[in-house]
């Protein structure tokens, strides 16, 4: 059984590696044709502007006229062609404009690309009275992608734009050092809200070789280049120095939250628990529960509401590599990142 199991280590391990190789292979190769495209060859990205008022409109006109006896929705149709005409002449340059913005996170916050081409399209455009709303569905992950994607966000704030996050389901950890960046929070009742705290891990496999008769070298140059390794030993300098570094992150991340939202007890919050919508009230992570769907039913009354979409020109290649490196993201931990 011991035999059988060890055999089963050095086959995963391997596997491992194979797929590593022909992931970064793979890589290579991409950017290697990509280096040989021209620049209108490149441009097969676009935004995607759709109008929320309409989309309501049409919604509520399906709904009248399934349940409203027919004469009386054709008169009821007419009179909104009428007032919406009406709306249209009138207000419609007039009435401040709300663009929302959907940010789905994973552990490498992947999005952030398309964040940052909307959030520069938007700048470019904005004029006073312009409002943001970011709906944020993340769960957390690797420090640098989830602080630039909160950089973006602050791009946002730094032009005097109005910004609202709304968290439906989850903000924690990275999420939540995007969320704090925001002018005001609102959440479910039940959304996922906290978790500040840094972690890192990876498995390690060098017992597992060492008894195998498999000798790994790793060689660096700087003291600290590598604490811990995936198949060499590990040595208590090396973890104690990789905690500093967690300390350190965390350190960080509590000094953003500290100045994005001041009021919130950092001694409490600060633990890497996570609490649900109505606790995170309570706590000061958040400034209102509601879901952003009342939040926009609300806002269109009073404003034009635009969704933007960022659809990003991926040839088949770039989606299997892509798909690649999330997983391998996944399986090592990025041993080489700390996560939030």
């Amino acid at each position: 059984m011991t035999d059988a199991l060890i055999e089963y280590g050095l086959f995963a391990a391997k596997s491992l590696t194979v797929i590593a190789f022909v992931g970064l292979l793979l890589i290579a190769l991409s950017r290697a044709r990509g280096s040989l495209k021209s620049n209108a060859e490149e441009d097969g990205s676009r935004l995607e502007v759709f109008s929320l008022n309409d989309r309501y409109a049409n919604m509520a006109d399906i709904i009248r006229a399934a349940t409203l006896p027919g004469k009386l929705y054709k008169k009821t149709a007419k009179e909104e062609r009428k007032a919406s005409k009406q709306r249209e002449k009138a207000d419609t340059l007039e009435r401040p404009r709300m663009f929302v913005i959907d940010f789905e996170g994973d552990i490498m916050a992947s999005e952030v690309s398309g964040l940052r081409e909307m959030i520069s399209a938007l700048l470019a455009e904005s004029r006073p009275g312009d409002q943001v709303l970011v709906r944020l569905d993340n769960a957390g992950g690797a420090v640098h992608e989830h602080g630039l994607a909160a950089s973006q966000l602050m791009r946002i704030k730094a032009r005097g734009i109005p910004l609202t996050l709304a968290v439906d389901k989850v903000a924690a950890s990275g999420g939540y050092l995007m969320a704090c960046v925001a002018d005001r929070i609102i959440a479910a009742p039940f959304a996922i809200i906290g978790s500040i705290g840094v972690l890192a891990e990876l498995p390690n496999f060098h017992r597992l070789l060492e008894r195998s008769g498999v000798d790994f070298e790793l060689h660096t140059a700087g003291e600290y280049k590598r604490t811990l390794t995936l198949f060499g030993e590990n040595t208590d300098e090396g973890r104690q120095k990789l905690r500093e570094q967690l300390e350190q992150t965390h350190a960080l991340f509590k000094a953003f939250i500290a100045t994005n939202r001041p009021d919130v007890n950092l001694a409490r919050v600060a633990t890497g628990e996570y609490w649900y919508g109505e606790q995170a009230l309570e706590l000061g992570l958040v400034d209102e529960l509601k879901t952003s769907d009342d939040y926009l039913l609300e806002a269109r009354q009073s404003a034009e509401l635009y969704h933007l979409r960022y659809k990003a020109r991926k040839r088949p290649l770039e989606r299997l590599l892509g798909a690649m490196r999330s997983t391998l993201a996944r399986i090592v931990g990025r041993a080489t990142d700390v996560l939030a």
